[in-house]
């Protein structure tokens, strides 16, 4: 997902939908269609509301699907959405949402309700009026969401899984109310505008139209109490809340022991994939970074030893193997650092869950260490010197 520091990542932009499955003129009805006629767009926001309503209650499952090693790299940086799962509905949608929200409609009759809004007969929502926003996670873009923030390498399947379980809760505790207020209400279409104005306005935090990219955003998404969930063991722990056994458990999909084995293989699978990381850099340093930075240091000394016998002023390749020589300690005492963490990882293998954060906190930062110690050779050591390829080779072939 991740494979260069600073350049943009892969990943999977999931597009999704709901339809209706019947035997007869309904049957295919896209769910998160506008239609043309009151009742049918009053539907339209009823399944929207629905959407909302499980993607704000469950914002931290959805961030626990996405959570595999690529992508805790990619999330958040360089063009990739970030790790706070939010929804954008373009401009229009949101003007309607929020009027409806506001009541500033009919609080008794839906159909004059859809009049004064302007969506009697609301049009197809175009993808380019609601598709400007790629810095958003889980976008609105006409008559379907798309869910950005999957890996490359993931399945869909575990993440649109969770979707539809979250949406699915969200459906039968909106049609619990429906039937509530069906008791009361003059027509189904009213009962369902009350249940749908109740649930934009609880909704509201989720939603989000600016920039996803932003310190801001940040700032503004704790504020609303949003997850910031930057680490996947953080994201995965999400699995094991209380709000995602009851979900499971509710909808039927998955019993607490496949919950918890989903959590357990994920994890470990994570702990796996950072532990070979580990070992890969420790190997590359060894063999690859340190044995030329020897040998290039080696010869600025055999150099500057030779000048000097024949009496020529060596000090330019004095300073530069001094300076080479400074960057090779460095990253010596940054490997030597390497070797503790990964010993210690290793030996934590009774408590996942804590070699898990021990990996995400320490052994990334070692790891980030090495390779800031290495790239500082990298720009060091003569060309035809260094065994690896550089970024500008790959990059920025010139």
């Amino acid at each position: 997902e991740k494979p260069f520091a600073g350049i943009n990542g892969s990943g999977k932009h999931c597009n999704w939908s709901m339809a209706i499955a019947a035997d007869n003129q309904l049957d295919g009805t896209n769910l998160l269609k506008p239609g043309k006629t009151p009742h049918q767009n009053i539907r339209f926001l009823l399944f929207l509301a629905a959407v909302l309503k499980g993607v704000h209650k469950h914002a931290g499952l959805l961030r626990a699907g996405i959570a595999v090693t690529g992508n805790e790299h990619r999330l958040g940086a360089n063009e990739a959405p970030p790790a706070i799962i939010s929804a954008f509905l373009g401009s229009g949608l949101t003007q309607v949402i929020e009027d409806i929200a506001a009541g500033n409609t009919s609080p008794t009759n839906a159909e004059q309700a859809m009049l004064k809004l302007g969506v009697a007969k609301l049009p197809e929502v175009e993808q380019d009026n609601t598709d400007r926003n790629r810095t958003s996670p889980f976008a609105f873009t006409g008559a379907k969401f798309e869910f950005r923030a999957v890996g490359a390498s993931q399945s869909i399947a575990f993440p649109v899984m969770l979707l539809q379980a979250a949406v699915a809760e969200a459906i039968a505790e909106l049609t619990a109310e429906l039937k509530k207020e069906i008791t009361t209400a003059k027509s189904t279409d009213d009962a369902a505008l009350t249940v749908v104005r109740k649930a934009f306005k609880e909704t509201s935090a989720v939603r989000f139209e600016g920039n996803n990219y932003s310190d801001e955003w940040v700032v503004e998404a704790n504020r609303r109490g949003l997850l910031n969930l930057r680490r996947t063991p953080e994201a995965l722990a999400q699995l094991r809340t209380d709000a995602a056994k009851v979900l499971f458990d509710n909808t039927g999909i998955l019993t607490q022991i496949e919950l918890e084995s989903r959590y357990h293989v994920r994890l470990e699978r994570y702990v796996k994939d950072i532990l070979i990381e580990l070992h890969t850099l420790q190997q590359l340093v060894d063999t690859q970074v340190l044995p030329a930075s020897y040998a290039y240091l080696g010869q600025l000394a055999g150099a500057a030893g030779q000048g000097a016998s024949a009496g020529i002023n060596m000090q330019p390749i004095v300073d530069a193997a001094n300076a080479t020589s400074k960057l090779v300690s460095a990253l010596q005492q940054k490997r030597t650092e390497l070797a503790k963490v990964t010993a210690k990882a290793e030996h934590m293998h009774d408590d996942l869950a804590a070699q898990a954060v021990y990996l995400t906190t320490t052994g990334c930062e070692t790891m980030a260490e090495v390779r800031d110690a290495s790239d500082a050779l990298e720009l060091a050591i003569a060309d035809d010197q260094w065994p690896l390829p550089r970024y500008r080779e790959m990059l920025f072939p010139v």
